[in-house]
């Protein structure tokens, strides 16, 4: 298959993308190491940043996903009762819910660092010293509100609306580079349109991937979770390494997962209680994506007119988080 194709002969184009962003589009998922073969040629300067701290490179289970979305695409979601692509295009997008649970469970297991193959264990409190890029932040940079669903429920649905009960089939579709962000996504589609999405491998079939589908959980191999270095991996004992801090800070990529389902010009629609009940507000998240940031008296005001029994009501929607420490760079993730 053409996703299969040695690093050398990566087949990839630039476009620029709906808000205005250039983005580098690769077939299939590509490593970090595999884009570092092509990215001279893209004039991307990050993927070879020098003085780079040794940091690691765990595998997060992930079993919630999130979607993110503006005034105007809340509104949509209200009148659809669910999820559909108002810009011409075929695809619904989420990304993953990445929390405090799955940082604490993956310490639990033995990863990667970005300097030796070798695997070692990463005590909790110091892997989430390197939990600082935007998959991480409980902020938005995409719009102050978010829907979050367990990856089964998605799926489920999705397999009752589009594939008449049938599993939907899974793929590792594109790599998405951007100035700073390298952006995974796995493709979710029905299985009579499997000739249209040949060129892609299947999830189950790409070997030490980055992503993977398990029992409701997305698997995810982070390569670079870091936004600022500001900490480093020094041993500690026998195959046991703790952070330290650096104050180097020098920026480089990271990475993320996303997840987009086939639906057509269809929508992907829930029980209007589970769109309530799964609602809430986010803070700002840097640098924006979307042109527009409700404050959140407004907030509150539309989700009230919306949804008047919302659960988010009842909580603050001010959010209090430090803003985050990224380079003013020209980043636009592909979803709306």
């Amino acid at each position: 298959m053409a996703a299969a194709a040695d690093v050398d002969q990566l087949q990839f184009k630039k476009k620029i993308n709906r808000r205005g962003h250039l983005e580098t589009i690769f077939l299939g998922h590509r490593k970090l190491s595999d884009l570092k073969t092509k990215a001279r040629d893209l004039e991307n300067g990050y993927l070879f940043k020098g003085d780079i701290p040794r940091y690691p490179q765990p595998k997060f289970c992930v079993s919630l996903l999130k979607h993110d979305t503006d005034s105007d695409g809340l509104r949509g979601i209200w009148k659809d009762k669910g999820f559909r692509n108002p810009f011409n295009a075929s695809l619904v997008w989420w990304s993953l819910a990445v929390g405090q649970n799955e940082i604490t469970a993956a310490a639990t297991s033995r990863m990667m660092t970005n300097l030796t193959d070798e695997l070692v264990q990463v005590r909790a409190d110091d892997l989430k010293e390197f939990a600082t890029s935007p998959a991480f932040m409980e902020s938005s940079r995409l719009g102050p509100y978010r829907f979050t669903f367990p990856v089964e429920k998605v799926l489920q649905a999705y397999s009752k609306q589009f594939c008449d009960g049938e599993e939907p089939i899974m793929r590792a579709f594109r790599t998405y580079l951007y100035k700073q962000e390298v952006m995974y996504v796995v493709l979710v589609h029905r299985p009579c349109d499997e000739e249209l999405f040949l060129d892609y491998d299947l999830l189950t079939d790409t070997p030490n991937p980055v992503c993977a589908y398990k029992d409701g959980r997305i698997i995810w191999r982070a390569q670079a979770m870091c936004n600022a270095h500001y900490w480093a991996l020094v041993e500690s004992g026998e195959q046991l390494m703790e952070a330290v801090e650096e104050y180097l800070a020098p920026f480089y990529v990271w990475d993320n997962v996303s997840v987009a389902l086939h639906v057509g010009d269809q929508v992907l629609t829930f029980d209007d209680n589970d769109l309530c009940n799964s609602l809430k507000f986010c803070s700002k998240g840097y640098p924006l994506i979307c042109k527009t940031f409700d404050q959140p008296k407004t907030c509150e005001a539309l989700v009230k007119e919306l949804w008047p029994s919302c659960p988010a009501l009842q909580e603050s929607a001010e959010v209090e988080e430090p803003a985050q420490l990224l380079e003013n760079s020209n980043m636009g993730a592909a979803n709306a």
